[in-house]
């Protein structure tokens, strides 16, 4: 396995966030969420995830412990002093699987143009989180992986 984990990086570019969450049951706020937070943490169980993204100044120190505690490289997260954190709040049904989006606050992720660093162009997949179809273009040619996904939703 960790074999594999050093041969395996994938450069992962999307959103990370903040979710608002309501159900039946409970309630949070600004839980960390975003696709390229769920997709990282979820390859770093079998790869070394290198995250693209942008967060605001209100993304303290401390919300990148997930992230650390896990092995994913976050030197590819741009934090804009003075921004906001990308924002979306939404409730849940009693099924689960229907939800309504009561807000969506694109804030400093309304300008995300990423910036790939140099030493994330060898990553040897990529993963294309929630983001413009334009910058999904643009990451896919100038990453050098050998196979590479999009989430379209």
């Amino acid at each position: 396995m960790a074999a594999q984990q050093e041969n395996t990086n994938i450069l992962v570019v999307g959103s990370v966030a903040f979710d608002s969450v309501e159900t039946q049951v409970g309630s949070v706020e600004k839980a960390l969420g975003g696709s390229a937070t769920f997709a990282s943490i979820a390859a770093s169980y079998f790869s070394s995830p290198r995250v693209v993204a942008i967060v605001g100044e209100d993304f303290g120190e401390e919300r990148f412990a997930p992230f650390g505690s896990r092995g994913i490289d976050t030197r590819g997260i741009e934090k804009v002093e003075g921004g906001k954190t990308f924002h979306w709040k939404g409730r849940y049904h009693d099924n689960m699987q229907d939800r309504d989006t009561l807000e969506t606050c694109l804030n400093v992720f309304e300008g995300f143009d990423p910036v790939l660093p140099e030493s994330f162009k060898e990553s040897s997949h990529l993963f294309l989180g929630n983001i413009d179809p334009k910058l999904r273009r643009r990451f896919s040619t100038k990453s050098r992986a050998r196979d590479s996904w999009a989430w379209t939703r």
